[in-house]
This record gives C-alpha cells, sequence and structure tokens, in this order.
C-alpha cells in the first residue's frame, strides 16, 4: 500500500512540473487593439502654419524734414480719410558760438564789399556804353564823308558791342551780390538767435484711407528726416493669410483650392481659398537646423466676416490645404498600415489569431488611407501593431 502511495504521489509531482513548464513554454495571446475597415469622406491635405495680414498696408511717411510734434494717436484708434496724422515744424536754426558769429559778420562784411565793387563796375560800364553811343555815330559820319577808313567803323562797332556786353554782365554781379549780402545778413540774424517776424508754415500729414493705427514708428516729439517712416495704418478687416508650404508641397498646391483655417481660436474651422502661390522659394531654417526652401501661399479668407471679425493683423493660424477629397472612400486608419517587404499590409482579426494580408494603398490623408485592394468594408484589423503580433499569432483584443 505504502508502494502504490508513493508511485502514486510521483506521478502527482510529474504532472505539475510538466504543466508547469508546458503553461511556461507555450505561446500567450498578444493584447491588440482593433478597427473597422470602413467607408466614407477623406481628405489628403497638406497642414502648415501661416500668419494672418492686412491686404492693403500704408505706410505713412513725413514729406520734409522737419521738427515732429508729439502724435495723439495710439495703436488701434480709428481714423478717416483725411485725418490730420502729423504736423511738422520747420527746423531751428543753430545757435553760433562767438567765434563763429564773428566769421559770419566778416562774411557779410566781404559780401556788402563785392556789392560796392559791382555797383562801381556798372558805372563803369555804363559811362563806356554812353562813350560809344556819341563816337559810334561820328564814325559812320567820318566814313560817309571819306576822312575815316571803313575799318575804323568796323572795330568802333566791336567795341560798341563789347561795351553792351560788360554793362550786362556788371548788372548781373550786382543781383549776385545783393543776393550773398541777403544770405549773409540772414545768417547773422538766426546766428545771433533773434527770430523772423513771419510766422513759420506747418505742414501737416493726413491720412491717405480709413482704417486703423498699427504701428507708431515715432510717437514724441523729435526732428525727422524727409521720407522718415512715421507710422503705419490699414483697414483690419481685409485680411489674408500667408502659410510658408515646402516647395516639394507647393507644386501640388494650385490657385482656388480649398483651405481649412484652423486653430485660429474659433469653435468652427474657417473656410478660406488660395488666391497665389508665389513663384519665387526662398531659404529657411527649421526648427531642427535643416535648411528647407520654401514658398509663400498667399490664402484668401471665405467664411462670413461676421465669423473672424477678431482676428487682427499677425494672428497665427493653421492651414489645411485639401489636395484631394473623397466622399465614399474604403479606409483605414494610418496606424493600422506597416511596410511589408515591398508595399503595405495590415494584421487582420481571424478569430483569436492574427492574419497577415497585403494590401494596395491610393491617397493618403493625415490619419487615414485610402485602400484599392485587400480587404473588405467591415473587415476588423489590428491598431497599432507591435512587434509582438505576427502572422497566425495568438491575439486577444478590447
Amino acid at each position: 500500500m505504502k508502494r502504490i502511495r508513493k508511485i502514486l504521489t510521483v506521478l502527482l509531482i510529474s504532472g505539475i512540473v510538466g504543466a508547469a513548464v508546458y503553461f511556461s513554454f507555450a505561446p500567450r495571446p498578444v493584447l491588440v487593439e482593433t478597427v473597422a475597415v470602413s467607408r466614407g469622406p477623406l481628405q489628403a491635405t497638406i497642414v502648415e502654419e501661416g500668419k494672418t495680414r492686412v491686404v492693403d498696408r500704408y505706410g505713412v511717411s513725413a514729406p520734409v524734414a522737419g521738427t515732429l510734434s508729439r502724435m495723439s494717436f495710439d495703436v488701434g484708434d480709428e481714423v478717416r480719410a483725411g485725418t490730420v496724422l502729423a504736423r511738422l515744424h520747420p527746423l531751428r536754426s543753430a545757435t553760433l558760438d562767438g567765434r563763429s558769429r564773428a566769421q559770419a559778420g566778416a562774411d557779410l562784411a566781404v559780401a556788402e564789399a563785392a556789392l560796392a565793387k559791382a555797383e562801381d563796375d556798372v558805372e563803369t560800364a555804363r559811362a563806356d556804353v554812353r562813350y560809344w553811343e556819341v563816337e559810334l555815330p561820328r564814325a559812320r559820319r567820318g566814313v560817309e564823308a571819306g576822312v575815316i577808313a571803313a575799318e575804323r567803323l568796323d572795330h568802333a562797332l566791336a567795341d560798341e558791342r563789347k561795351s553792351q556786353a560788360v554793362l550786362s554782365a556788371a548788372e548781373q554781379q550786382i543781383e549776385v551780390a545783393q543776393s550773398k549780402v541777403e544770405a549773409a545778413r540772414v545768417a547773422l540774424q538766426y546766428s545771433e538767435g533773434r527770430a523772423s517776424s513771419g510766422s513759420a508754415e506747418i505742414v501737416t500729414v493726413r491720412s491717405p484711407v480709413s482704417g486703423r493705427i498699427l504701428k507708431v514708428h515715432q510717437e514724441n516729439e523729435a526732428v525727422v528726416q524727409a521720407s522718415q517712416l512715421l507710422l503705419e495704418l490699414a483697414d483690419p478687416g481685409g485680411l489674408e493669410v500667408e502659410v510658408e508650404v515646402l516647395s516639394s508641397d507647393a507644386v501640388r498646391i494650385e490657385a482656388g483650392m480649398r483651405v481649412l483655417l484652423e486653430r485660429w481660436g474659433g469653435p468652427q474651422p474657417l473656410e478660406a481659398v488660395v488666391r497665389l502661390v508665389e513663384p519665387v522659394a526662398f531659404t529657411k531654417i527649421s526648427a531642427l537646423g535643416v535648411e528647407e526652401q520654401r514658398v509663400l501661399a498667399i490664402v484668401d479668407i471665405a467664411s462670413p466676416k461676421e465669423e473672424w471679425k477678431n482676428l487682427g493683423d499677425r494672428y497665427r493660424v493653421e492651414a489645411r490645404f485639401v489636395t484631394w477629397e473623397g466622399q465614399n472612400v474604403l479606409q483605414v486608419p494610418s496606424s493600422a498600415l506597416f511596410r511589408s517587404q515591398k508595399g503595405w499590409a495590415v494584421f487582420l482579426v481571424d478569430g483569436p489569431t492574427a492574419k497577415l494580408r497585403p494590401v494596395t494603398i491610393g491617397m493618403r490623408g493625415g490619419f487615414a488611407d485610402e485602400i484599392v485592394a485587400g480587404v473588405s468594408a467591415g473587415e476588423i484589423v489590428i491598431n497599432h501593431p507591435s512587434d509582438a503580433v505576427t502572422d497566425g499569432g495568438l491575439i486577444e483584443y478590447r
């Protein structure tokens, strides 16, 4: 009896050990997430960040050099066409030191002396002209009477013309000398800090259009030069969106293409349309330090203005360019697809096991891809398959 009990004990222990070994090395099912192949709308898109900008931005600059009065406008203020935006006063003359003032007085004395000499030259030239006015008729009578040679008359005519030219030049020198005297007097007057008796003319700068102030470049009183930018204004309601896209994506974007503006702050995406893809690319360094060729795509907002009235200049948006879309497209999530040999494949759920199924994909969306062949609507595939999932392997799915 003891012998039989001992044999049964050994068999029981052997069975337990064998079962433990079997269950230790037996394949276990892999926990997976599943999703059904379905039909529905699908879009192929290009997504990039963009910024709003006003369509017509006006820069208001100083027409002449002068002293700018303090600005009374702030960013965001509304103005109408013709509103006076700024006032420019003439530049004030600098007060000279004693040495420079003495030099200005000396310049005035020199100019007055030059004027006196020019007046003397005019009197001399006039006397010469009067002489030839008497001598020339006398020479003509002598030639007619035969007592003076004809050559003498020719010399007299030439001298008379010369005296007229000298008089004209001397009179012009008087005008030049008078201008120099006046300039020297004005320089000496302002160097002494005396203002002119007349009121200075103020230049007003007016708004070219109705709109809002976007930026004030010079707010306080200051001396500005001609063409210096004072402020910028525009109609904030006339917005467009500029989007920097990769040049490889730009070749697929065309004018008139539908665009969805997302993550702009509103509850719903805004409808928009591509107006222009610029033909020139530029180089930009990405956040990872990679050089990229980018192209500007200009997008017009098509949604009613009431929906995006709070958008302003240089606001961030996310532009989704719809390059293709279909309404009844057989599709699976992109996360269910993986590379297999030279193509794509999915894992089908075949009872308690996974079955590898090659597929042919068509258009690729952001989160789902079109299936051209390989699976049918309603079939269940594994989403996010891990390396533990194999063809024919056991699975346990939620």
